[in-house]
């Protein structure tokens, strides 16, 4: 008799096989009928693949948003590889002789490592498991933690982006409380794609509000955007600050002064 991990394995197998043929179907289609535009991946590429996938699920894949769902088993470090492939094009075109010059000989390679595995992982890796411990005391005063370092790069200019973040968490005695570590593990996994102040901290705050469920949450980010000191206007010491504010601190201007006043490193000025 068959076990229950064996039916589901059976069960799934046709939906695999499914899927791989819908996948070599349009695969034979695209070869008939190329994208348009001359710097999209081919057919045969794993970028290829799994952006098929995404669009047959209806699913949004842009730069600030996770893709592991789609990803299968040593896609990633195929991936890995046709980025490498399309950097080294870009440095061809920059007209550099990446052949000769020692020094960025291996740069598409470090480049591409760099994007999937470290900056932009954020993408690409599944949310890091999160600890949550009931609400045991019915604690319901105000919590603050941070300042925690937020680095990124913007989705316009792909300049980084590097700063703090403070998070405000009103608890209820429903709520559910995570371990202090795992606020800092959440916020880099938020900030590890390409993103935009203004979306990462409603993302973030959406995160921590589905698994905390408190009566209060409050986001407020500083940070400097290279976009800006290194380019363009060249400003260098212009910072942006943005908050996201949640039931309790949105309704409590009480509140919400308390938490700024308190909020540690950010007072009477400081940077």
């Amino acid at each position: 008799m068959e076990s229950l991990t064996e039916q589901c394995v059976l069960s799934r197998e046709p939906e695999q096989e499914q899927e791989q043929e819908q996948e070599q179907e349009q695969e034979t289609a695209d070869a008939v009928n190329p994208p348009i535009a001359a710097w999209m991946p081919g057919p045969t590429t794993v970028s290829h693949r799994i952006r098929q996938r995404l669009l047959r699920a209806g699913v949004r894949f842009h730069a600030n948003d996770n893709i592991a769902d789609f990803l299968r088993e040593g896609e990633l470090d195929l991936l890995q590889d046709e980025i490498e492939a399309q950097l080294q094009g870009v440095l061809h075109a920059l007209v550099i002789d990446v052949e000769n010059d020692h020094n960025t000989r291996e740069t598409a390679k470090r480049v591409a490592k760099m994007f999937v595995r470290e900056v932009f992982a954020g993408r690409y890796e599944r949310a890091p498991r999160v600890t949550e411990f009931p609400n045991v005391e019915r604690l319901n005063e105000l919590n603050i933690v941070g300042p925690l370092s937020v680095r990124s790069a913007c989705s316009h200019h792909l300049c980084p982006i590097v700063g703090r973040v403070w998070v405000g968490v009103l608890p209820n005695a429903s709520s559910n409380l995570i371990g202090l570590s795992k606020y800092g593990r959440l916020v880099n996994w938020v900030m590890s794609r390409p993103q935009i102040q203004e979306e990462a901290v409603k993302q973030l705050a959406d995160l921590l509000e589905r698994r905390i469920a408190p009566d209060g949450l409050a986001v407020v980010m500083e940070a400097d955007h290279f976009c800006m000191h290194w380019r363009g206007i060249k400003e260098s010491n212009a910072k942006m600050v943005t908050s996201v504010m949640r039931g309790a601190f949105l309704n409590d201007p009480a509140l919400r002064r308390e938490l700024m006043t308190l909020l540690p490193g950010r007072g009477q000025g400081a940077v």
